[in-house]
């Protein structure tokens, strides 16, 4: 047999990591044609998603370890930039063009299954030895209605950094609530200083911080399995509480974060963060190295995210990975990359590099996970009655919509321009409207 042949070589060729990669994703299990054994040269074509050139030159790295194992695989990697990139997938695979491997997101896993672009790993991931170790979080990040559709890269799980010195200065602890937190961001400001408690969020991704809030006011009743709802099936934006908790955003905004941030992304209220300009943030462990490499360690405090009136905090753990494009015809051999790129000890790499929490159980014995930065994050992973993991809405090919959505309304509302009352009449429609016209 071809892939028995193929697997006698590579067991003389290729040692310690690799070997573990290359034996994990070998073999044909029937889902797709193999040239595996035949001396043809086959090329992947790949294409992520959360693109920076620094991931970009980590990923390519560990692309050439898997080429030098596999000499009869090329790999051709597509890294658009990163505001063009999930628009660059949609085109390529709306046009049915040449594509193997490609990075699916938590925000886009619903829209490209339902258009017939994923093909299922189910059967992949039944015979590779390193699923079992993978967290049940990555596994759940990555499935829809059954079927696992991409192995999860990398996972997201905010957590608070705070300014320790700024805190020092004005007597006060970190906030363990919402309310502690606003009311510790008006502490910290002083615009007179260009000083302000909170680096806040109003362009694209504003949804973060309102939805978090309005499902931690709402804690009790959330339906677990549909995020956005509420147990007797009415959206959390219907509520008295998700009242009570837009006029803390409200208040957040007005009076603890520089007026400009209306307009601020990702990379903007990093920026503030380490640049002096603000005391609070809350961010994945993705902005780790930019505030490592830009400000004084000793500056940094790390604390869980903050939880709402029932003593209890959703934690969202998000999360990209590698998924087989439909129309791929090579899937043994994409997925024999997949499984390289998501071996223990290939991903945990990855994962140091990049800033991600790990998918495998393994890796949190790793010394580099046990450093202040990241303990908060482990701390809450073990304590899960306490911090409540929240899968997002990913079954409603709405989601990607619902950021914008949420930040031209949001906008509107910051800027003194609609009620709260309004804005949160239009955001329970839109959910109404979503599980209405679910397919």
């Amino acid at each position: 047999m071809a892939a028995k042949k193929e697997k006698k070589m590579l067991l003389g060729a290729v040692a310690g990591v690799l070997l573990v990669g290359v034996l994990a994703g070998c073999g044909d299990n029937g889902n797709g044609g193999s040239n595996e054994g035949s001396g043809k040269k086959v090329t992947l074509r790949m294409i992520e998603s959360l693109t920076s050139p620094a991931r970009t030159a980590v990923l390519q790295e560990m692309i050439a370890k898997f080429e030098t194992a596999n000499p009869n695989i090329k790999v051709d990697l597509i890294s658009p930039p990163f505001d063009q990139a999930d628009n660059k997938i949609k085109t390529i695979l709306g046009a049915k063009e040449e594509l193997d491997v490609l990075e699916v997101r938590d925000s886009t896993i619903s829209e490209f299954s339902n258009n017939g672009y994923l093909e299922s790993l189910n059967d992949y991931v039944k015979s590779w030895p390193d699923y079992a170790t993978v967290v049940d979080v990555a596994k759940s990040v990555a499935s829809l209605n059954d079927n696992v559709y991409f192995v999860t890269n990398g996972m997201y799980q905010r957590q608070m950094f705070y300014r320790k010195d700024w805190f020092q200065e004005k007597g006060i602890q970190p906030p363990t609530n919402y309310e502690e937190m606003v009311a510790a961001a008006i502490k910290l400001t002083d615009p007179s200083k260009n000083r302000y408690g909170f680096s806040f969020r109003g362009g694209a991704g504003a949804n973060g911080v309102p939805d978090a809030m309005i499902q931690n006011y709402n804690f009790d009743n959330i339906d677990h399995d549909d995020s956005n709802f509420l147990k007797d099936g009415k959206s959390m934006y219907s509520t008295p509480e998700a009242k009570q908790a837009l006029d803390l955003y409200v208040k957040l905004y007005k009076e603890g974060s520089p007026k400009d941030s209306i307009n601020w992304g990702y990379q903007e209220q990093v920026q503030a963060f380490t640049s002096g300009v603000t005391g609070i943030l809350l961010q994945d462990p993705d902005a780790i190295p930019s505030l490592m490499e830009k400000m004084d360690v000793n500056t940094i405090g790390t604390a869980p995210m903050p939880k709402g009136p029932s003593g209890k905090s959703f934690t969202a753990t998000g999360g990209a990975g590698w998924g087989i494009a439909k129309n791929s015809k090579h899937k043994d051999e994409a997925f024999k990359l997949i499984a390289f790129l998501s071996s223990p000890e290939q991903n945990t790499y990855f994962a140091t590099k990049t800033a991600l929490i790990p998918i495998h159980t393994s890796a949190s014995k790793d010394p580099f996970f046990q450093t202040d930065m990241y303990k908060t994050l482990l701390d809450m992973a073990s304590k899960p009655d306490e911090f409540v993991n929240l899968k997002a809405n990913t079954k409603y090919p709405g989601i990607g919509q619902w950021g914008q959505v949420a930040m031209e309304s949001g906008q509107s509302l910051l800027l003194g321009k609609a009620t709260e009352e309004d804005t949160l009449k239009k955001w329970d429609q839109f959910w109404a409207d979503q599980k209405a016209n679910l397919k």
